[in-house]
């Protein structure tokens, strides 16, 4: 049991180490959603009034509806950033170099989505600090309570792109691809508007967003930070996060840049 500590604690200290090297990371996971928060939902608070829904008690201003949405972009796009490191690491060899490791394949990935989770969290709550300070207040025991649910949302993303990046050959190709996976399943989601403002604009729109499953994680994530839980979301996205890891670990190839450079 000491062997898989020892390499889960080596692999989460080199994404930690890669992650204070490169603060520019930091500061561009944070710059998205401030500003979606700050100039965004200023522009929309006084035109676009939300009622009162789940899990809020009384009539909540834009902004406090769309932190959640904008804590899981941060996720989403910390996800993909997560899955390109991997492709990276898969070009240049180090990957394969951790694969020679006599541990299972299966821990070294999962351990790596684990760290990739890790530090998306810290940057989760940089923003969530932020959004206290601007006025967006949750329960501070909300703020503990969605702990468990936004490391599952990030497991489920990670997972995600690990899946994607399995398919890719070439670092080139991986903007490309994940620009066509990130903006559907964001805008496509609860994050930005309820569902029901979304059927109430087209019934088919609605039901693209009903069964986008980064709209389970949103929800989950609402609702946690505010005391409750959305069992709906919270079996969705732990099923998800399983049979997208089960994927990922089976379709894993690091001979693909191999490959790529013998062709």
């Amino acid at each position: 049991m000491s062997v898989y500590w020892e390499c889960l604690r080596g692999i989460v200290l080199r994404e930690w180490l890669r992650f204070v090297l490169q603060r520019s990371r930091f500061l561009s996971a944070l710059v998205r959603p401030l500003l979606w928060l700050l100039v965004f939902a200023a522009g929309f608070r006084a035109a676009l009034g939300i009622a009162i829904i789940e899990p809020y008690d009384t009539y909540i201003t834009y902004d406090t509806y769309i932190v959640p949405g904008l804590a899981c972009m941060i996720l989403l796009f910390n996800g993909m950033q997560g899955s390109l490191s991997m492709v990276y690491d898969r070009e240049m060899g180090s990957m394969r170099v951790l694969l020679t490791s006599p541990l299972p394949r299966a821990f070294l990935l999962v351990a790596k989505l684990l760290a990739t989770a890790l530090i998306s969290l810290l940057q989760v709550y940089a923003f969530l600090a932020i959004a206290w300070v601007y006025g967006v207040q949750p329960p501070a025991w909300g703020l503990l309570a969605a702990l468990p649910a936004l490391l599952l949302v990030a497991l489920l993303l990670s997972a995600l792109g690990l899946l994607l990046s399995n398919g890719i050959r070439q670092l080139e190709n991986f903007a490309g691809v994940m620009n066509f996976v990130i903006f559907p399943l964001f805008f496509l989601s609860s994050a930005l508007y309820p569902l029901w403002k979304m059927r109430e604009s087209s019934e088919w729109l609605y039901w693209l967003c009903a069964l986008n499953p980064f709209t389970h994680a949103v929800e989950l994530v609402r609702n946690a930070l505010y005391l409750r839980l959305h069992v709906d979301a919270l079996l969705i996205c732990t099923g998800l996060t399983v049979l997208l890891t089960l994927l990922a670990v089976v379709s894993f190839n690091p001979q693909h840049a191999a490959l790529r450079k013998a062709g």
